[in-house]
């Protein structure tokens, strides 16, 4: 993959409780709805807030948020379902292998990994199915090789 970035780690178990209370309240500010937040928030949902179903709740948490602050979600912006569910597969398979416990430990080696990388789904889809309307707008299974777990 050719996408290089330095992602933003957290310092504080608390930064991360607080997006993904932020996400669910949509009182996060949009601007700090970042990658990492993305990341965050889903591991934080997947391994703290059992009583969320993430495979049936995601989107529409995210899509309400979304809304909350302005946003759209048509078939150029907003929500898109197939990154979404691929990362939620991606962080469910960094669980399982983490040594980490902590969960500024755990977000910030997820991030560290290829897993956390911004191009991480494309090990999966071609760049045109995965960007196309019908990905975004429901999962699609990918067409390179299948997601993990």
């Amino acid at each position: 993959m050719t996408t290089q970035y330095s992602p933003r780690l957290f310092e504080r178990d608390e930064e991360i409780r607080a997006i993904g209370e932020g996400l669910l309240a949509c009182a996060l500010p949009r601007e700090a709805w970042t990658h990492e937040a993305h990341l965050g928030a889903c591991l934080w949902l997947l391994s703290e807030r059992p009583d969320i179903d993430v495979d049936v709740e995601i989107a529409g948490l995210i899509r309400r948020f979304n809304e909350s602050v302005g946003g759209v979600n048509d078939d150029h912006g907003g929500y898109h379902d197939s990154i979404t569910r691929a990362y939620v597969a991606g962080v469910r398979l960094f669980l399982r292998e983490t040594a980490e416990t902590g969960l500024a430990a755990r977000v910030n080696a997820l991030l560290l990994s290829d897993v956390g990388r911004r191009d991480w789904p494309l090990r999966f889809y071609s760049r045109e199915l995965l960007f196309s309307v019908p990905a975004r707008r429901a999962f699609v299974e990918p067409d390179l090789v299948p997601l993990p777990g």
